[in-house]
């Protein structure tokens, strides 16, 4: 990565203590090596023709909710927070991931607006101080985490307590039921699992809809071939 991306961020110090191992499966695919093809396979290829969720659709999620105080967990490769419409020029950004590949690569990416990196697993608090948001992106993330959405409901409540009251937290996931899944999307979506990269065999659009409900008092969700976007308010 640019070095000259990389010195231009803040980065906090990390936490420490033994991450379980399906947590590191989910995200230890994401080497340099995958994340200088991500953008080609998933954004470009699986999104549009396997999981029929076209990534401009996800780009208009984006510019429907981000504000200028905005953290993104699960950073992937920046893709989004390069392209997406902040409504100023100098957004306050923080991005928050376990993948130090991932926050390098999304740092350096959108270095020009200096963002705070965080290197923690989402199903421990955030710590993050006094640091509280306007807005909170979470794309792509759920799915690759272990467990059922009742297991993973711990990482919306870590993110609401950070969310601003009026804020809102928006994203999208991968779901197996109540969706539309074709023929390759389930074969994939069956091999990744299998893998440990996704966690999601037991996602439905009911669950998702009902642990949402438990943290926001507003919830949106739109499905879109077999991806949920999804968003939440806090009184």
């Amino acid at each position: 990565m640019p070095e000259d991306g990389v010195t231009q961020t803040s980065t906090t110090a990390e936490h420490s203590g033994n991450v379980p191992a399906d947590v590191v499966a989910g995200q230890a695919v994401y080497t340099p090596r995958m994340l200088s093809v991500y953008d080609l396979w998933v954004l470009g290829v699986s999104n549009r023709f396997i999981w029929r969720c076209p990534t401009p659709q996800l780009l208009a999620w984006y510019n429907r909710h981000v504000t200028d105080r905005h953290l993104d967990i699960g950073v992937g490769t920046g893709y989004f927070l390069d392209r997406c419409r902040f409504p100023s020029p100098a957004p306050q950004l923080s991005l928050l991931d376990l993948n130090p590949n991932s926050l390098a690569a999304t740092a350096a990416r959108v270095a020009r607006y200096t963002p705070e990196t965080f290197r923690r697993n989402v199903f421990e608090p955030f710590e993050l101080g006094d640091r509280t948001f306007d807005s909170i992106g979470m794309n792509y993330l759920l799915h690759c985490l272990p467990g059922d959405l009742v297991t993973k409901q711990v990482v919306l409540q870590h993110a609401a307590d950070v969310l601003r009251p009026g804020g809102v937290l928006f994203g999208s996931t991968l779901l197996s039921s109540g969706v539309r899944r074709g023929y390759f999307a389930r074969r994939l979506m069956n091999f990744y699992n299998r893998k440990g990269i996704f966690g999601n065999a037991g996602d439905s659009l009911a669950d998702l809809q009902q642990t949402l409900s438990r943290h926001f008092a507003r919830v949106e969700i739109k499905t879109v071939g077999c991806a949920a976007l999804f968003a939440g308010w806090k009184l």
